[in-house]
């Protein structure tokens, strides 16, 4: 990976350029037993005789499958150190070849032939290449023009580089080692252009993702601490009920108590019997649990975009979940074991006993720390929603309705380009059609060797740069700030450039529309500024754009006409695919959708904390529940009392439901700032976000005191209506 500083700001990437591979090869080829040039995991179209299909894969050098120990089925690791050939994954032979040895067959991909010199293992779900499904040489693609012209460029950061060091060599060693290798070996104008490379270990792609000021700041590693945390809260709050309801329940085992301690038993035999009541409940609910967790599963993982599963052959798994149940039962069974093996028998036999005078303050702790912790769950989880609409509310510069993008994987439709246009636009379903070289929804190549009229010399001058036909303007639908739009009918316009907004601010020009850009030594002109288009991440700053005709382009996009038939468009723009392109399948995706799926971890992370939050209200209400019934029957005399004196069962409601209600209203002044301080972290990790609001905490607040009215209520009310006279009757 590489670190670019620029006006003291570092960014962290992934992409490398190609020179940087060899450059590790010549000079610190000895500290590494490999080094790969890798494309980016992308979908290609794989055909055989009359079968296509389109499946993502990598173009990587010779020794990739030694590296990466891929597991062959047939053929060789070293296949692709032919040129010609391809490595395919067994799902992928099975779909082009059957059951059939699939070794020295051709397989054309994307139009190029070439032959299978292996089939290998499917890679794990839980890998970062589980979506590696064919390997083709790097050869194939470092023959395209785009690839060509980057070989010796430092600043086309369009490649992935992955490396396995030497055995015995330490990484941070060989990290810092390497750091300042492309100023060393630049010249002139590329050496502006300032990068640290550092290697960054396998095991932490993952979780480890995210960095902020060339610094690794977390990443999906939150969220595991996150749920493992809610977990273990929801836990505890399991383990609070049973400590409220066991002593709750104590005048009950009172005399049980008394009559084993004057027998003979000692403190120590009394709180291991109530130790293996706990531990005994505990191994129970596990058992109980685990048929739960084995039906919930597929609901589990279709929320949570995972493939898991009980791991029952795992001795791990068994013995963390042993030690779960033990210490769940410790923690539940602590508190009850000593205060009910405390008792004096002497009390409890003569009948003087009365349970519950020192245990009020205890329950009333734990009944606050419940409702503390299914606070902050309430509202982490509406802050985690507003986020969500925050960002999904914000303009995004273009009109995603009715765009659909199709990639053109063998260049026939750039080919035919103009013949598939007028057939579009004539069927009257269509309203424009255009050529990208990337998605609109998927981010852009960043590139440098910029320059203009007043430029800063020491300004950063890295901008995203979308190719693009003519037409695109009008298929997205963007908007124009000041200047025009490209013009087919203009040749000057192949020079011509459109800023967005941000690259506008950046360049520091005023009515830039005219003005000259120098790109890599040649002259472009400002046609005109466009609204800023969300392009990457809808919670991030846009980053400075520049949109260029290219005469080159990968992606079609097409926008449908608002008042046809979507069934029907689509139908029709098949039938012209495949009139200039039979051998490809035709698939497309609407661009909306694609923007939907921007905000499919957060929503994740908010039905699951939805979730959460529910299940600890759900096991807080029971223990409420509970605790609600032990005092009404406590107090039922004093009820019966107030009854006979004229109390109202209203007035009677109140009483009893007063002290919960408090005990609410305190959790709350708890919660507020806890979460705050936790969702206003948690908001931080987004540069573009929502604000805290005085509604939340009162929405959050109304939930519970809803909820424990309504709990608490049942057994209250019941209560109040009973007959004074079964009550006093005693008396």
């Amino acid at each position: 990976m590489q670190n670019q500083i620029s006006n003291g700001n570092i960014a962290t990437l992934k992409a490398m350029p190609i020179p940087a591979a060899v450059e590790l090869r010549n000079s610190y080829g000895n500290d590494f037993d490999h080094i790969i040039l890798s494309s980016w995991n992308n979908p290609h179209i794989l055909t055989t005789g009359d079968k296509s299909i389109s499946r993502p894969g990598s173009y990587m050098e010779p020794e990739a499958p030694e590296m990466l120990t891929l597991k062959m089925i047939a053929g060789s690791r070293s296949g692709l150190k032919d040129p010609s050939s391809i490595l395919i994954a067994e799902s992928v032979a099975k779909t082009l070849f059957g059951n059939s040895n699939p070794v020295t067959r051709v397989v054309k991909l994307d139009g190029v032939s070439l032959k299978v010199a292996g089939v290998y293992k499917d890679l794990p779900e839980n890998t970062s290449f589980k979506n590696l499904l064919f390997i083709s040489p790097w050869e194939v693609y470092a023959n395209s023009d785009g690839v060509k012209n980057a070989k010796d460029d430092w600043n086309n950061n369009s490649f992935q580089v992955f490396a396995q060091i030497a055995e015995n060599k330490d990484m941070q060693l060989l990290s810092a080692k390497i750091k300042n290798i492309k100023p060393g070996k630049v010249s002139g104008k590329q050496a502006g252009s300032g990068s640290d490379f550092f290697l960054y270990p396998m095991s932490r792609w993952h979780l480890y993702a995210d960095f902020k000021n060339g610094l690794n700041a977390g990443g999906s590693i939150q969220y595991v601490w996150l749920f493992g945390i809610i977990g273990f809260f929801a836990l505890l709050l399991a383990c609070i009920n049973f400590m409220n309801l066991s002593t709750a329940r104590s005048e009950k085992r009172a005399t049980e108590v008394g009559i084993r301690k004057a027998i003979g038993s000692s403190k120590k035999q009394l709180v291991t019997q109530f130790f293996s009541e706990s531990l005994l409940i505990a191994v129970l609910a596990f058992i109980f649990s685990l048929v739960i967790v084995q039906l919930a599963l597929p609901f589990f993982n279709e929320l949570s975009g995972k493939k898991m599963s009980i791991l029952w052959t795992s001795p791990l798994f068994w013995t963390g979940s042993v030690g779960f149940c033990i210490i769940t039962g410790l923690i539940a069974g602590i508190y009850p074991s000593l205060y009910l093996s405390s008792f004096q028998p002497v009390k409890v036999l003569k009948g003087t006993f009365r349970a519950g005078n020192h245990t009020g303050l205890p329950r009333k702790v734990l009944v606050v720390v419940q409702f503390t912790v299914s606070l902050i769950l309430i509202i982490g989880t509406i802050i985690v929603f507003q986020q969500i609409q925050f960002a999904k509310n914000r303009s995004v510069g273009y009109n995603r309705e009715g765009v659909i993008m199709i990639r053109d994987y063998t260049g026939d439709f750039h080919r035919h380009f103009n013949a598939m246009r007028n057939d579009l636009l004539q069927t009257g379903l269509i309203q424009e059609i255009a050529e990208s070289g990337n998605q609109i929804t998927m981010g852009s190549r960043t590139s440098r060797g910029f320059n203009w009229r007043g430029k800063d010399v020491n300004s950063n001058d890295e901008f995203a740069t979308f190719a693009v036909s003519p037409a695109y303007g009008k298929t997205i639908g963007w908007q124009f700030v000041t200047g025009r739009d490209f013009n087919s009918q203009l040749i000057s316009d192949s020079s011509g450039l459109i800023l967005n907004e941000t690259a506008e601010k950046k360049i520091g020009i005023k009515n830039p529309v005219g003005q000259i850009i120098t790109w890599d030594d040649r002259n472009y002109t400002i046609l005109g500024v466009v609204k800023d288009i969300v392009v990457g991440s809808p919670y991030e700053p846009v980053m400075p754009t520049f949109f260029y005709i290219e005469p080159e382009a990968g992606l079609l996009n097409i926008k449908i006409n608002a008042a046809a038939s979507t069934e029907n468009a689509l139908s029709e723009i098949e039938t012209i695919c495949k009139k200039y392109a039979p051998s490809i399948p035709f698939e497309f995706t609407f661009v909306d959708d694609v923007y939907a799926k921007k905000f499919g971890e957060e929503e994740r992370i908010g039905k699951l904390a939805s979730i959460f939050a529910i299940l600890a209200i759900f096991i807080s209400c029971l223990g409420l529940f509970g605790l609600a019934s032990f005092v009404a029957e406590q107090r039922i005399k004093e009820i019966g009392v107030r009854k006979v004196l004229g109390a109202s069962i209203f007035s009677l409601w109140r009483l009893l439901s007063n002290e919960f209600l408090l005990l609410v209203f305190i959790s709350l002044l708890i919660a507020g700032p806890a979460a705050y301080f936790f969702m206003n972290n948690w908001l931080q990790n987004y540069q573009y976000h929502t604000e805290f609001s005085w509604l939340v905490f009162a929405a959050a607040g109304s939930i519970a005191l809803f909820v424990t009215l309504l709990t608490v209520s049942f057994q209250t009310i019941k209560a109040a209506m009973a007959n004074p006279i079964k009550s006093l009757r005693m008396e």
